[in-house]
């Protein structure tokens, strides 16, 4: 069962209960906080070339005539051209004619006209602009976005002097002709001039003009586009509300769809020159902490995390130390989120050590909700250090619905969930759970937990299979589940053009469906879907190990059942950096097939020792069953068989189908070995329908080889020929090893064809039928001399 409700989950609840500032940050990208104060940076909202490009374009929306689809997307466009970093002329034209061309040319018309004319074109240009006060059938409403934004710069306009508008108009001109000047727009900017920002305060009312008549007026840059070039970081300073903007963006980004973010170097580079004007700046320190998680520097994220607690508390004077709100609620949340970070790092004892600090504050601070938290990340801790935590999952749960916290009892129930699956508890008992908890998501739009209810849904039916009912294939159940979270829409506001779909659930579904089509032999599909899935999910983000470790499961495997062993063991040591225990399980694997059988053994027996500590019961069950095969090849069935009833006893005991039909076919074959072939098909057809109904085309093939020497055996053949088959034994040996071939044929697996076609001109020259034989026995031989390598004998192996 995949581990689709990751620990971790539980820090996004613990996140949104945290103060305000970062909340912001995450869910309302286009609120201020309250926590950066004007002027943060030292610099001021100006009049600059660029807002006048913008005021233009205002313009040109409310005095023409504009398609309803155009002007959406121009709608759509105005907020981040208002909010965002300046642009160049080039980018800002690009970006305006994207949504509508016939507007892009006014615009640039426009500034041509105030460009290269005179003062008195800008002048007439800022006195015909329709203000929201005095034209009332204007579309710039004194309360929309558009109107404070017009509102804001005839404000500032009309208080600049002489001097300072002159100022402006040099500006402008060197802004627009600067466009020009370059060879072509896709270039680096040009630096392009901006008016001081002390020139263009507002609240200045004396002409300053002349304290500073010495300083260039190509003085201040105006740096990249990160609007349009995210790849580009901006240089130099920002005002406030750029900064907001460009840190609430990434973190949207961050948590959303992070491949539209900026990638880890670029963004720690533009964050390192943002705190180097504001080192006090707390939401940098933040964003600081979420990038660094990205490459897992724990040094980084750590101190950046400190750092962002500690500003945040030097930036709230009000409030006690052990009160509600203010510094005391912060050290809580400090504490607490440090306390997820050793966890996510797998530093048990700092974490330990933390989230006892953490409830020792909220103890005496009387918070319930963050005491709530802490019991969460309690039993998080607890089970990942392999003890027992479900006594204390229930009592996270009741304490969930006491408080009123949907999201926290919800988790918890999943995880409940989760751990009963590795139990073997029932499975209609956990989707009857997971039901209940349904509702609760979409009563409280909890989009984030629907997609994990369904990532564990998929997960349920991949893992009992058919024992949760005695109709439906697990396959096709497991295969919808998957892809109703695939086409489900997010409940959540997605904005910057963003849809979710880079969570882990998501990652999850994909995944089991790579799976589904591998086992079916669809390997181009499943080529597509890691395609897909590296494009979303690149190697350097957080999920990536999740469809890295897939891929190499289903390359070990396709490997492995075609005996291509030189080509499954440079695999081990990549699913070893992964998962140690895949890895070394894939490594017995191996060294058995190469028949080093001594050493396989070892690390079988260790293994087995390991997960029975962690209580992993699926590698347990598959390290029973490879155990056997090692008796098998020192023709040791008897030893073999406690192993395998103790295999198939665990495996019914937990509702692992999959491996009970796995165990019964490996029973199958060491009763044919020890000569009671009779009892080995009975035993055979136990397992037979629900492997043929939704197991894997390599478990068909296998199957149907196995009745067929099972009925072969029954009847007296023997590979030397002699004996002799009856009409109805004879006949369904035939059509069991016809359809084993037509199952490795779909698999391309030309070892085990070359084993049936051998077996099949055995068969066929008992019959006396002796053009069949022939036929089979040229194609044995061809394949023979195609593979260049010795064949195994045929009846020592499944």
């Amino acid at each position: 069962m995949e581990k689709h409700c990751r620990d971790d989950n539980l820090e996004a609840g613990c996140w949104k209960e945290m103060a305000s500032v970062h909340e912001s940050l995450y869910f309302n990208p286009m609120m201020t906080n309250g926590v950066v104060h004007a002027n943060v940076f030292g610099i001021k909202d100006w009049v600059s070339p660029y807002k006048i490009s913008v005021l233009a374009l205002l313009y040109e929306m409310t005095s023409s005539k504009i398609t309803l689809p155009e002007r959406r997307r121009l709608n759509k466009l105005i907020l981040p051209l208002q909010q965002g970093p300046d642009l160049t002329l080039g980018q800002f034209l690009k970006s305006v004619e994207e949504c509508c061309p016939k507007t892009a040319n006014a615009v640039k018309l426009r500034l041509h006209e105030m460009a290269d004319g005179e003062l008195k074109d800008m002048e007439y240009f800022f006195s015909t602009l329709p203000t929201p006060f005095t034209t009332f059938d204007s579309e710039a409403y004194k309360t929309s976005v558009v109107g404070l934004f017009m509102r804001h710069m005839l404000l500032a306009y009309n208080k600049l002097s002489f001097s300072q508008v002159y100022k402006l108009y040099k500006s402008l001109q060197h802004y627009y002709h600067s466009h020009y000047a370059k060879p072509t727009d896709g270039q680096v900017c040009v630096p392009t001039l901006a008016a001081d920002d002390s020139d263009m305060d507002l609240t200045s009312t004396e002409d300053t003009v002349g304290d500073r008549a010495d300083k260039d007026e190509l003085d201040t840059p105006l740096h990249e586009s990160e609007l349009r070039c995210d790849n580009t970081p901006s240089r130099g300073p920002l005002s406030q509300k750029q900064a907001e903007y460009f840190l609430a963006r990434q973190a949207y980004l961050l948590k959303n769809d992070e491949n539209k973010a900026l990638r880890p170097a670029a963004l720690q580079e533009e964050l390192n020159n943002m705190l180097k004007f504001n080192p006090d700046f707390a939401e940098a320190h933040y964003l600081n902490y979420l990038n660094s998680m990205r490459v897992q520097d724990i040094f980084l994220s750590a101190h950046s995390l400190l750092h962002y607690f500690d500003r945040l508390i030097l930036s709230s004077n009000e409030g006690k130390s052990n009160g509600d709100e203010g510094y005391g609620r912060s050290l809580r949340y400090a504490a607490l989120n440090l306390a997820s970070l050793h966890c996510r790092f797998g530093h048990y004892q700092q974490a330990d050590l933390a989230l006892q600090e953490a409830i020792r504050i909220a103890q005496e601070s009387n918070d319930h909700v963050c005491l709530q938290h802490c019991l969460s990340w309690l039993y998080t801790l607890e089970h990942m250090k392999g003890s027992e935590s479900t006594v204390l999952t229930q009592d996270s749960v009741k304490m969930a619905a006491h408080f009123c916290l949907p999201y926290l009892g919800s988790l918890d129930i999943q995880s409940l969930v989760q751990q009963g699956a590795m139990q073997g508890k029932a499975a209609h008992k956990l989707m009857d759970a997971l039901k209940d908890t349904e509702i609760l998501h979409w009563k409280h739009s909890l989009s984030e937990l629907i997609e994990i209810s369904l990532a564990q849904t998929t997960s349920i039916w991949r893992m009992y299979g058919k024992s949760v009912t005695s109709v439906t294939s697990r396959s096709t159940m497991a295969l919808q589940q998957a892809q109703l979270l695939l086409n489900m829409s997010s409940l959540e506001p997605v904005n910057f053009g963003v849809h979710q779909n880079n969570t882990e659930a998501f990652a999850v579904a994909l995944c089991h469906l790579a799976e589904l089509h591998a086992e079916q032999g669809l390997y181009s599909a499943t080529a597509e879907i890691f395609q897909h899935l590296k494009e979303q999910f690149p190697p350097h983000t957080q999920h990536s190990k999740l469809w890295m470790l897939c891929n190499l499961k289903i390359q070990f495997e396709r490997h492995m059942n075609n005996r291509k062993y030189h080509l499954a063991e440079p695999l081990v040591k990549a699913m070893s950096a992964l998962n140690k225990t895949e890895g070394l399980y894939r490594k017995a694997q191996v060294l058995k097939a190469l028949n080093r059988s001594t050493e396989a053994y070892s690390i079988l027996q260790q293994l087995q020792v390991h997960c029975e500590k962690t209580k992993c019961t699926e590698i347990i069950i598959r390290v029973m069953l490879s155990t056997a095969e090692l008796h098998w090849e020192s023709a040791s069935f008897s030893m073999a068989l406690p192993l395998l009833l103790q295999a198939l006893a665990l495996a019914r005991q937990h509702h692992l189908q999959s491996l009970a039909s796995e165990a019964i076919l490996h029973l199958a074959f060491t009763q044919l070995m020890l000569g009671i072939p009779g009892q080995a098909l009975t035993v055979l057809h136990e397992a037979m329908e629900p492997i043929l109904a939704h197991g894997a085309v390599i478990d068909k093939g296998r199957a149907m080889l196995l009745a067929a020497r099972c009925h072969m055996a029954v009847a007296g053949f023997r590979l030397e020929g002699q004996g002799h088959l009856g009409q109805h034994s004879a006949a369904l040996a035939v059509d069991g090893l016809n359809e084993a071939e037509s199952y490795f044929s779909t698999l391309n697996c030309k070892e085990r064809l070359r084993d049936v076609h051998y077996l099949q001109a055995q068969l066929h020259r008992s019959l006396g039928q002796t053009a069949q034989s022939n036929k089979s026995a040229m194609n044995f031989r061809l394949l023979d001399q195609e593979l260049q390598s010795p064949a195994p004998p045929v009846f020592m192996k499944l």
